[in-house]
């Protein structure tokens, strides 16, 4: 980790303005159900005000399209933020009109305001430079607190900081503890280093795969994506999701991975997409007419366990099943409780990994949990990303 920190800057006084993360789920009612997001921001948020910081905080919410909608405002997010911090958070109506102007030049040291989604205004997707040049004249330093936008070029994420020239741009430490695990100890990691890879599509994942096979010990393939690889071996897949036109693409990865790919032996097979239907542990590449693949079966959780346990650094990105839908759950319940019982290093890939370690109680018991579906995976393909690499480096 090269980046300064906002903890290497002196904030007294100065304006702040921090890019966050507050994509957080709002029921109908405009209430927050999962506050995460939120929590995980708070220790750089208390590094700038409690130093006499003044905070401008920034961040979307959904995918409003350039439109204010009401019901992705951020306005329930500045209440929440209030209520954990027991202080007051102002908010601004708009994003770069006259509220928000008015609201940070009235900040007194230790102050906050969040701005109005980021998404409202075109410019943000765009990377608009005026608007991008507005943002920027709000502040003294740019932090970059938000790793799930960080493989996005949006105007918050680069824009702004390009137009900050001459001033501090840091990361938060969100960010630094990211880039930590992602890059760092995907870098140099203790072995034997494995690999666990889900998901529908194989094409989702053709560039992480390429990358984890030239750097890990075994690369653990599930999910619906591992039924284009039977596919691709001539196996028998019923009304399994594959991807017809991956079948070369996969041969190729199973040519070059050779002994590091391990692929399912078993899978559970069910004849329609319901917890209900008629349900049936088949060898890998025996899936009837009529039957789909929906889990990993239990002889592959097994094997998948035993390579685990052995493992001193483990990733794992995507589901080895349709874990939302109980019996389907099981392969990515046995793989969480494999890497939550071993004293690996353990770094979970965001999205529906993160969800499934969260839904099953192992949070505390992995290494680390990334806040970045996209983000984790563009880091998994071996990309560096603008957003972070235009920031100021340590000397």
């Amino acid at each position: 980790m090269s980046q300064l920190t906002i903890d290497d800057v002196d904030v007294a006084g100065q304006r702040v303005l921090m890019r966050v993360d507050f994509n957080v789920p709002l029921d109908g009612d405009g209430n927050i159900t999962d506050n995460r997001r939120i929590e995980m921001a708070l220790p750089s948020i208390r590094s700038v005000i409690d130093r006499g910081g003044r905070l401008i905080l920034i961040s979307h919410l959904g995918r409003p399209k350039g439109k204010v909608q009401a019901s992705m405002s951020l306005e329930p997010v500045a209440g929440e933020l209030g209520r954990i911090l027991d202080r007051p958070v102002l908010f601004a109506h708009d994003t770069v009109g006259d509220d928000s102007r008015a609201k940070v030049d009235a900040l007194d040291e230790g102050g906050i305001v969040l701005l109005e989604n980021l998404r409202f205004q075109p410019g943000e997707k765009e990377g608009d430079e005026a608007f991008a040049g507005t943002l920027a004249s709000y502040a003294d330093i740019y932090c970059n607190n938000a790793f799930g936008t960080c493989h996005r070029a949006d105007a918050s994420m680069v824009a702004v900081p390009q137009a900050m020239s001459g001033k501090p741009k840091v990361v938060g430490s969100l960010v630094e503890k990211e880039i930590e695990y992602l890059s760092g100890v995907i870098s140099n990691p203790q072995r034997p280093f494995v690999a666990i890879l889900g998901g529908a599509k194989v094409s989702d994942k053709i560039n992480v795969i390429n990358n984890l096979l030239g750097i890990c010990d075994q690369v653990l393939i599930g999910g619906a994506m591992a039924y284009t690889f039977s596919l691709a071996q001539g196996g028998a897949v019923g009304n399994s999701l594959v991807e017809p036109d991956k079948v070369e693409l996969a041969r190729e990865l199973l040519q070059r991975g050779g002994d590091k790919l391990v692929l399912p032996v078993d899978t559970h097979a069910g004849d329609a997409f319901s917890a209900d239907c008629h349900k049936q542990i088949v060898p890998a590449g025996q899936i009837p007419d009529g039957f789909e693949g929906l889990d990993i079966g239990p002889e592959t959780g097994r094997h998948f366990a035993a390579i685990i346990h052995d493992a001193k650094t483990v990733v794992w990105n995507g589901p080895m099943g349709v874990f939302e839908m109980p019996p389907f759950d099981e392969g990515t319940k046995v793989v969480a409780q494999a890497i939550a019982d071993t004293d690996c290093t353990s770094i979970i890939g965001g999205g529906d990994s993160a969800a499934a370690i969260a839904q099953l109680g192992f949070e505390d018991s992995v290494t680390h949990v990334s806040t970045g579906g996209g983000a984790s995976l563009a880091m998994l393909e071996g990309k560096t990303f603008a957003a972070v690499e235009l920031l100021d480096q340590k000397t």
